[in-house]
């Protein structure tokens, strides 16, 4: 893989690079019983502000140092900002406003602006491989999230109708039909939440330069998760009545799995690894996702999901190959013009080389020793 990490000295190296997206997936089928027993503003401060908590004691035990000066706290606090409160809030919100299908396929292509803020400030290489990989990648998250009734309505003569009755709400009729439809059902908080979250993925380079990773993420998760509490507390009501033992259950696992373990490995990777590459790996989220939503909830896979979740694959091995696959054609290209243009002339001049350095050696030896003696 192209994730230049320090990850092969860890054990079980791969399996922790995917555990972040397998606990997110897994954490949201878990949630999706929850979300409509509480209010969505409580629910992403109890997911992240105890899973803050979980994670500086763990750096307080593996013996990680606490952020020292201004500069590592003032950045921190932006951290916490963009991903704890905009990120968490967002998404929240959202995710009460729209169903998994659209909103979805938007949260989890956040890694198309990873990939162009890396690019932009780290010179991380994507290349047409690269690229090609998140092309695949998006439209194998909208093969999985979107209706299929959507899809197929694009190659058939339905399509405007279709986006019609998508923007229309309560009779209304928008003039436009699929913008409205956006900002009516939610969908554009995804992808606020999706930008947040690639906003925080780069800002954890940044961060890093002052703090320790681990130990920075705790704080951003107690600074961010503050903020959702006191807007809660304000502006909802009625957080705790209607939640039961499951509910509370479903909450443990995300906070400490599906928050605590998976935000502390995911930036710990994110701040010392190739950004596009790892944010490749989120396009696994809505797989598990949607195969626990299979085995545990017993929802049916289409056709078109299966097809999604192959070209899901697909793209983060091009993703993480990238560059493998550009040097093959490279190295090819070169072995070839080596063997047919440059081979014999180097071979002669090197030859030439070593002649003319092996007769000056000899004859200043009887000069050189003398005048070392003396």
């Amino acid at each position: 893989m192209q994730l230049k990490l320090s990850a092969s000295r860890l054990p079980l190296a791969p399996l922790l690079l995917i555990a972040p997206f397998f606990l997110w997936g897994t954490a949201m089928v878990a949630m999706k019983g929850v979300i409509s027993h509480t209010t969505p503003l409580f629910m992403a401060g109890v997911r992240i502000l105890p899973a803050g908590i979980l994670i500086l004691i763990a750096a307080i035990m593996m013996g990680k140092p606490q952020p020292r000066g201004w500069a590592a706290w003032l950045w921190i606090v932006l951290f916490a900002l963009v991903d704890g409160t905009l990120f968490q809030g967002f998404l929240a919100e959202g995710l009460v406003r729209t169903g998994a299908g659209l909103g979805s396929v938007m949260i989890d292509s956040q890694p198309l602006a990873v990939a162009l803020m890396s690019s932009w400030l780290f010179q991380e290489r994507i290349g047409l491989w690269g690229w090609l990989g998140l092309l695949l990648g998006v439209t194998g998250i909208s093969l999985i999230g979107l209706p299929d009734e959507w899809i197929l309505g694009i190659f058939s003569h339905h399509t405007l109708p279709l986006f019609h009755s998508l923007g229309q709400a309560q009779g209304a009729a928008p003039t436009i039909p699929l913008l409205d439809s956006l900002f009516q059902s939610g969908e554009w908080l995804m992808l606020l939440a999706a930008l947040s979250m690639a906003v925080g993925t780069v800002l954890i380079r940044f961060v890093s330069r002052y703090a320790d990773p681990i130990a920075a993420t705790g704080w951003h998760m107690i600074l961010g998760g503050l903020p959702l509490w006191a807007i809660s507390s304000v502006a909802e009501s009625q957080q705790l009545p209607n939640l039961v033992a499951s509910d509370w259950l479903a909450l443990a696992y995300a906070t400490v799995f599906g928050s605590a373990i998976a935000y502390g490995l995911f930036f710990y990777f994110a701040s010392r690894g190739n950004l596009t590459s790892l944010s490749s790996l989120t396009f696994l989220t809505p797989v598990f996702a949607l195969l626990f939503g299979n085995l545990l909830l017993k929802e049916i896979l289409s056709p078109l999901q299966w097809g999604g979740v192959g070209l899901t694959l697909i793209s983060i091995y091009l993703i993480n190959q990238r560059d493998s696959l550009a040097g093959v054609s490279k190295n090819e290209t070169l072995s070839e013009q080596i063997a047919t243009k440059q081979q014999q002339p180097i071979l002669e001049t090197s030859g030439k080389k070593l002649n003319s350095l092996t007769v000056p050696v000899r004859e200043s030896e009887p000069e050189i020793l003398p005048s070392k003696n003396s």
